[in-house]
């Protein structure tokens, strides 16, 4: 008869470290792919963007690095140093359909007071409020 191992979910205190990691690490993607080319467009065109060029491309590059990392192994470089996996509620690799939930439901849980957050210390999984609507769930690796 096999055992299947039990789920260990990470911390809340493990999962803040993380995001706080992952911002400082966001800067440096945003400093490169965002700041960098519009600064250089500005110098050479002598026209800034306007902000809502300047937010989308933001949300855009923000899009395509969560994408690219939850789908492709379920971890960004500070989920791999804080040891913590994105995988579906079932275990298994999320998908890009997923992923881009994911992705859309974690603005209003962040930038709504941090509510979707808070939801984790009432949630029976301990898992955030994007993570559960999104069918998606951390887990230590």
């Amino acid at each position: 008869m096999s055992t299947v191992p039990a789920v260990r979910w990470p911390g809340i205190l493990r999962r803040l470290a993380s995001m706080g990691y992952e911002g400082l690490l966001l800067a440096a993607v945003l400093a490169v792919l965002l700041v960098l080319p519009h600064v250089l467009v500005g110098a050479f065109a002598h026209r800034l963007a306007s902000p809502v060029v300047v937010q989308t491309h933001c949300f855009l590059v923000l899009l395509i690095y969560c994408l690219w990392f939850w789908s492709h192994g379920g971890q960004t470089l500070a989920m791999k140093t804080w040891r913590i996996r994105l995988v579906s509620r079932d275990g298994l690799a999320v998908r890009p359909a997923q992923a881009f939930l994911r992705y859309l439901l974690c603005w209003p849980s962040i930038l709504l007071g941090g509510v979707g957050i808070l939801w984790a210390l009432f949630d029976r999984d301990r898992q955030f409020l994007h993570d559960r609507l999104a069918g998606t769930q951390l887990v230590m690796v």
